[in-house]
């Protein structure tokens, strides 16, 4: 093979290298853009993320059962969020079908006003179809100001048909911090604060 030869190779190989590079840097993000409805839709389908958890107004009308499943209760927050927060009972035995309450103690061991946002998991996966709850600190926002703490309660109840093969339930929470939310807060009372006219 002569130079003249090779160096007409090498720019169709180093072209069409970038240009399979560029194609899988496009599929690469076309896959990553993909991803979040694709969980989504995993997650409706099995249940993960709690996403199968049922929301309702009460336990009327659902028949109590005599049989029993354990619930363990787990907290966490996320690393940019200070508080402490933990359930105050770290496990409960409830009836089928019974209305059951539970709660969870946040304190916000800082000197400033801090909003945040709980997200929640059951565990099985498949435990979550017959997971319900009527009440839940996780359903709004939660602001605590400089030192505070509070009991938030959790309501809720286990469907009457939950599988027999599922003997324990885990109920977790993780709380975030809601920066947005702190910021439309701080600009609404800015917006509201009395004018200093000196």
């Amino acid at each position: 093979m002569n130079k003249h030869a090779t160096e007409q190779i090498q720019p169709r190989s180093t072209g069409r290298l970038v240009g399979r590079l560029v194609v899988l840097a496009l599929a690469m993000f076309g896959f990553g853009y993909a991803m979040v409805p694709l969980y989504g839709v995993l997650c409706d389908i099995t249940g993960l993320g709690g996403r199968r958890v049922q929301i309702t107004e009460s336990a009327d009308g659902i028949p109590i059962s005599d049989r029993e499943v354990r619930i363990r209760f787990l907290a966490t927050t996320h690393s940019d969020l200070p508080w402490m927060f933990q359930p105050l009972e770290k496990t409960s035995t409830v009836k089928l079908g019974e209305l059951s309450e539970t709660r969870y103690l946040a304190m916000n061991p800082t000197e400033q006003s801090i909003i945040g946002q709980a997200t929640y998991n059951v565990v099985p996966p498949e435990a979550s179809l017959y997971f319900a709850k009527t009440e839940c600190f996780c359903f709004t926002e939660q602001l605590l100001t400089g030192n505070e703490s509070r009991e938030m309660p959790v309501y809720f109840f286990i469907q009457p048909d939950l599988p027999e093969s599922i003997k324990e339930i885990t109920l977790s929470y993780t709380f975030y911090r809601n920066e947005k939310a702190e910021s439309a807060a701080l600009a609404l009372a800015t917006a509201h604060a009395p004018v200093n006219e000196n």
